[in-house]
C-alpha cells in the first residue's frame, strides 16, 4: 500500500512539473468596467436563481429560484424586465416534517426549484425539493399560475426519483417526446443514486439499487437526447470500484438507456434491460487524469453527429497545484464503446475482468432487446460496465488551466466570415469569473476574463441564446445577461486582428470592429482568427521606428502627454497593459536608461524630474509579430522652483482604453526632512535609555564587590547569635548595616543583605553553625 501511495505521489509531481505554460486570457474585466456592461435581475427576498429555461422564441427567461417560480422578458438590447411570479413555499405541515428531521430551517427547509422543463406549448412542468419531500406540478403559461386541482387547489405530485431531497444534491433531466429522464437521489440519506423515466403511460422504469449499477455516491450532471438516435445519455461521477486502489477512486462515466425500453417481462421487471456505463478519460497522455466531472454539453455538428464537451478537475490536486481542463468527446467514440467488450466480476477473487466469452444476439444493452429475452436480460444484470474507455478527441483536454475549477460550461459554434467553424467556450467558475474560448487547430486561446460579481460566488448556471447573441449567468442573487460580443472594445484594424474573437471581425469601409452576424455583405471584412497576424490581414503595415502616427486603419489611438514638472519631482508614467499576451517594453529619450529611471514590475515607469532625464517616453507592446506603441509621454525641463510641487499636463490625441490619467506630483523634501529629525531623535532617545540602565548595573555590582571581610572579633559576635533568630532580635554592627558584607564563620564564607531578605548557605550552616561558635568563644 505504501508503495502505492508513493507511486501516486510520484505520478502527481510529474503530471504538475510537465505543465505547460498556463494559458493566459487575452483581456480581463473587473466588476463594474464600463467596458463591459452587464444588464442583472433580482428580486427582493427571492435567492438561488439555479434552473434557467428559455421559451421557444427565445423572448421569455423563466427561473426556478428558492420557493419562486420567475418569468422574464429579455430581449436583444440587453434588458430584462419581470413578467410574472408564481410563489411556491412548502406548508407549514412540510416545514415542521423537515425540521423534525434534523434539518434547517434556515438553510434547508425550502422548495429549491431543480426541474423546469417545457412539457408542450401551454405548460411546463416543475419539481422541487419541498423541504426534503420532493414535489412536481404543472405551469399553466396562459396564466401563469400552478394548475390547481379538483378541490382548487395546486395539484402536486409525488416527487421522489425526480428530485432530489436534498438541495446539496446534483441532478439532472431531460424531457424527450413527452417523457422526462431524470438522474438524482432516491431517497432522503442521500446514498440511491436512480436513473428514472417518468410522464408517460408506458412502465415506470429506474436502475436497479439491489445489482448496484449505480455507486452510493454517484453525483449526475447532465442528460442529453441526441436527434437520430435512440439512446439517452447520462454523464455523473461516482467511485469506482473495478480499481484496486488504496483510496476511494473518483471516475467519471458516461451512461445509456434506450429510448424504446419497457422492462423485462419476468427478469428485470419495471428496470432498464438496456442501462450501460462506461469510463470517461480526461488527461494528457502520461499525466495524472482529470476524474472530477463538473459539467457537461451537447453540441450537434453542421456535418451531422454530436461532440459532448465537459469541465473536469482532480480530486488530487489542489490549491495552488489545482486546476481544470475541457474536454470533448465525439458520439461515435462513445458508440465504439458501447459496442465493445464488457467487464465482470470474478466472484472468487472479487475483481473486475474482462468477459472473453463470444457475445451473444441480440447484443446485451441493444435498443433490439426484448422484453422477454431473459437469457440476454439475465446476463445483462451482472455486465453493465464496459471494458473499454471513451478517449477525448485529440487524445488530450482542449484546454488546461490552473489554479481555476470550472462548475459550468456552455458552447456555442461560431461561423467566421470564411465560413469555418468554431467552437466558442463560456466556463464559469467558482469564484464568480467568466472565461471566453474559442477551440483552435493550434490550441485553445482564451479571449476574455469577466469577473461577474462583486464577491466571489459559485456560478450556478449558463444559458445560451444564439438567436439574441446572450449568455444568462444564474447565480445565488439575481441574473446576468453577458453578451457574446463585445467588439467595440477594439478600437483599430490591429486590435480587432489581435483578439482573434470569430465573434468579430473588421469592416474596411465602416473603419468599425463588429459583430459578423450583424452584417449581410462581408466583402470588406478582414479576419484572421486562426493566427491572428495584424500585419498579413490590415491593409497598412506596422508603426516602424519612433513614429508614432496613426494606427492601420487611420485613427489616431495613441496617448501623448506633455508634462511639466517642478525640480525632482517622482513621476510616475504608466504603461497601459491592453493585452496579457503583449511583451513591453520602453524606449528612452537616448536610446537607453538615465540615472533617476526605474521600471516597476507593473511596467510602470518612474523617474525623478531632473535636467538629464528630460525627454521622450514611449511605451511599445509587442505582439504576435505586430509592434505598437501604446503611451508617450514628453517629459520637459524641470522649471520653477519649490514652490511648484505639481505640473501641468497637456494630451493630445485620442485617449486609449487602459491608459490611467496622471495625478499630479509633488516633492517629498519636507516629509524626508521630518522622517529624518524623527529617526534621529528615537535613535538619541534609545541610546541615552541604554546608557542609563548600563550604569545603574555598575553601581550595583560595585556595591556588592566594595564589600571586605570583617574582623575575627566582630564575626565572633554576630556568631553567638543562633540564625533562627532565638533569643533575642539580631542586629548587625552600625558598621554593617548600610550594605551586604561577607562575614568569615568558620572558612564559609556567607553573603547576608543589610535588608534581611536573602541569606545563602554554604551545606551544613544551619546544623553546624551554632556548635561551632560556642567552641571559639
Amino acid at each position: 500500500m505504501h508503495a502505492r501511495a508513493l507511486c501516486l505521489l510520484w505520478g502527481l509531481a510529474i503530471s504538475t512539473a510537465a505543465l505547460g505554460p498556463d494559458p493566459a486570457p487575452r483581456v480581463a474585466f473587473q466588476w463594474g468596467d464600463p467596458r463591459r456592461i452587464l444588464p442583472h435581475f433580482s428580486l427582493r427576498g427571492v435567492s438561488n436563481y439555479d434552473v434557467l429555461l428559455l421559451s421557444k422564441d427565445e423572448d421569455t427567461l423563466y427561473v426556478g429560484a428558492r420557493d419562486t417560480i420567475l418569468s422574464l422578458g429579455v430581449d436583444s438590447t440587453g434588458t430584462m424586465a419581470f413578467k410574472n411570479l408564481i410563489p411556491w413555499a412548502p406548508t407549514d405541515e412540510k416545514k415542521q416534517e423537515c425540521v423534525f428531521k434534523k434539518k434547517s430551517n434556515l438553510t434547508e427547509c425550502f422548495n429549491f426549484i431543480r426541474v423546469l422543463v417545457p412539457l408542450n406549448q401551454t405548460h411546463l412542468y416543475v419539481c422541487g425539493t419541498y423541504a426534503f419531500s420532493p414535489t412536481c406540478s404543472y405551469v399553466s403559461l396562459d396564466t401563469f399560475t400552478l394548475v390547481s386541482g379538483a378541490q382548487g387547489q395546486p395539484l402536486l405530485l409525488d416527487g421522489k426519483g425526480q428530485s432530489p431531497f436534498n438541495p446539496q444534491h446534483t441532478y439532472t433531466a431531460a424531457l424527450v417526446d413527452g417523457e422526462l429522464y431524470t438522474g438524482t437521489m432516491n431517497n432522503f440519506q442521500g446514498n440511491e443514486p436512480i436513473i428514472s423515466r417518468a410522464l408517460s403511460n408506458r412502465t415506470l422504469l429506474k436502475t436497479d439499487a439491489f445489482l448496484r449499477w449505480l455507486q452510493a455516491d454517484a453525483a449526475f450532471v447532465a442528460s442529453f437526447s441526441i436527434p437520430h438516435d435512440d439512446k439517452v445519455y447520462f454523464f455523473f461521477e461516482e467511485t469506482a470500484n473495478e480499481f484496486d486502489f488504496f483510496e476511494g477512486l473518483t471516475v467519471p462515466r458516461v451512461a445509456q438507456v434506450c429510448k424504446s425500453d419497457v422492462g423485462g417481462d419476468k427478469v428485470l421487471q419495471r428496470k432498464w434491460t438496456t442501462f450501460l456505463k462506461a469510463q470517461l478519460s480526461c488527461a494528457q497522455p502520461e499525466r495524472f487524469p482529470y476524474n472530477v466531472i463538473h459539467h457537461a454539453v451537447a453540441l450537434p455538428q453542421p456535418a451531422g453527429g454530436t461532440v459532448f464537451y465537459g469541465v473536469f478537475s482532480s480530486q488530487w490536486e489542489m490549491g495552488a497545484t489545482g486546476g481544470a481542463a475541457v474536454c470533448a468527446f465525439s458520439q461515435p467514440a462513445i458508440k465504439e464503446v458501447f459496442n465493445g467488450k464488457y467487464k465482470e466480476l470474478n466472484k472468487g477473487s472479487l475483481r473486475w475482468t474482462t468477459y472473453s466469452e463470444p457475445v451473444m444476439v441480440p447484443r446485451p444493452g441493444s435498443c433490439s432487446v426484448g422484453p422477454s429475452s431473459d437469457k440476454t436480460l439475465n446476463f445483462m444484470k451482472e455486465h453493465f460496465l464496459m471494458d473499454g474507455k471513451v478517449e477525448p478527441m485529440g487524445l488530450r483536454p482542449l484546454l488546461e488551466k490552473q489554479d481555476v475549477t470550472y462548475t459550468r460550461l456552455a458552447v456555442h459554434q461560431v461561423p467566421s466570415i470564411s465560413g469555418t467553424q468554431y467552437p466558442v467556450l463560456f466556463l464559469g467558475t467558482d469564484q464568480g469569473l467568466l472565461h471566453k474560448a474559442v477551440v483552435l487547430p493550434g490550441g485553445t486561446h482564451i479571449i476574455e476574463e469577466i469577473q461577474l460579481f462583486q464577491e466571489p460566488e459559485a456560478v450556478r448556471n449558463l444559458l445560451l441564446s444564439p438567436a439574441k447573441g446572450m449568455l444568462y449567468v444564474g447565480f445565488a442573487r439575481g441574473v446576468l445577461q453577458v453578451p457574446v460580443a463585445n467588439c467595440s472594445l477594439y478600437q483599430s484594424c490591429a486590435d480587432c486582428i489581435l483578439a482573434r474573437d470569430p465573434f468579430c471581425a473588421w469592416d474596411s469601409l465602416s473603419h468599425a470592429c463588429r459583430e459578423t452576424r450583424a452584417g449581410a455583405n462581408v466583402t470588406h471584412w478582414l479576419q484572421d482568427v486562426e493566427m491572428g497576424f495584424p500585419n498579413d490581414t490590415c491593409p497598412q503595415s506596422r508603426p516602424k521606428g519612433r513614429a508614432i502616427g496613426r494606427s492601420q486603419d487611420g485613427v489616431d489611438s495613441n496617448v501623448m502627454k506633455t508634462l511639466s514638472p517642478a525640480p525632482n519631482t517622482v513621476l510616475r508614467l504608466p504603461c497601459p497593459r491592453l493585452s496579457a499576451l503583449a511583451n513591453y517594453n520602453w524606449r528612452y529619450p537616448e536610446q537607453r536608461p538615465s540615472e533617476g529611471v526605474a521600471v516597476l514590475a507593473d511596467q510602470t515607469l518612474v523617474l525623478i524630474a531632473q535636467n538629464r532625464t528630460a525627454g521622450t517616453y514611449e511605451c511599445w507592446a509587442s505582439e504576435n509579430g505586430y509592434s505598437r506603441p501604446v503611451a508617450r509621454y514628453v517629459v520637459q525641463q524641470p522649471r520653477g522652483g519649490a514652490g511648484h510641487p505639481g505640473y501641468h499636463s497637456r494630451v493630445d490625441g485620442i485617449a486609449e482604453e487602459g491608459v490611467e490619467p496622471l495625478s499630479p506630483h509633488r516633492s517629498y523634501w519636507p516629509q524626508f526632512v521630518t522622517v529624518t529629525v524623527l529617526l534621529a531623535v528615537t535613535l538619541v532617545g534609545a541610546v541615552a535609555v541604554a546608557l542609563v540602565s548600563y550604569h545603574d548595573r555598575l553601581k550595583a555590582k560595585s556595591k556588592v564587590q566594595g564589600c571586605s571581610s570583617p574582623p575575627a572579633t566582630k564575626a565572633s559576635q554576630q556568631e553567638k547569635v543562633p540564625l533562627s533568630g532565638a533569643g533575642g532580635d539580631f542586629q548587625f554592627p552600625t558598621s554593617y548595616q548600610d550594605g551586604a558584607c561577607c562575614l568569615q564563620m568558620d572558612g564559609i564564607s556567607q553573603a547576608i543583605d543589610a535588608d534581611n531578605n536573602r541569606l545563602s548557605a554554604g551545606p551544613g550552616l544551619m546544623d553546624g553553625a551554632p556548635g561551632a561558635a560556642a567552641g571559639k568563644a
